[in-house]
């Protein structure tokens, strides 16, 4: 897929053979600390999360191909760290990152939903701003965050509404 500048897209992978991909919470460190790096001045970020073996991202280009080199970058550098730190070779991640565009903010808020749900949805927690290793928390907290949580709660009206959109109902 053609990525264009200004467009909104959810940027996703696994590993191979559905295997992990962080082993320990370094591992999920090392990875924000690269995507930060060499992804985040070429974009706006609105959500974001990484499960053992896979990660998302929804995200607004702003620097197609400065993006484009650093995504790339970015997955270089850390599969060659994985690779060392346990003494692994070939690849990890299947395949090239995927890229799905994401045209309007209906999409927008059912895409941050579903993926702030990821971790409770798998039972990996039992509360959604119990797992570190989402945006999900960036939205509770009064904190400075990288992620742009102006303009996503604004496509959900208000802080109220965009809890209330992520509440998961008992079946």
């Amino acid at each position: 897929m053609k990525i264009e500048e200004g467009c909104c897209y959810h940027v996703y992978n696994r590993g191979n053979n559905k295997g992990k991909i962080f082993f320990e919470d370094r591992n999920y460190i090392f990875f924000l600390k690269q995507f930060k790096k060499y992804v985040s001045p070429h974009i706006d970020l609105f959500a974001y999360c990484l499960m053992p073996n896979h990660f998302h991202f929804f995200i607004r280009v702003n620097d197609q191909l400065n993006f484009e080199k650093g995504i790339k970058n970015m997955f270089i550098s850390y599969v060659k760290a994985i690779n060392i730190t346990y003494n692994r070779v070939g690849g990890l991640f299947q395949g090239r990152y995927k890229v799905k565009k994401a045209e309007s903010d209906p999409y927008f808020t059912k895409l941050i939903t579903y993926i702030h749900q990821n971790p409770l949805l798998s039972g990996l927690v039992s509360k959604m701003e119990d797992y570190k290793y989402s945006s999900f928390r960036a939205y509770l907290a009064n904190e400075p965050t990288s992620v742009n949580k102006k303009e996503v709660l604004e496509w959900f009206g208000n802080l109220t509404e965009f809890i209330a959109h992520h509440k998961v109902e008992n079946k």
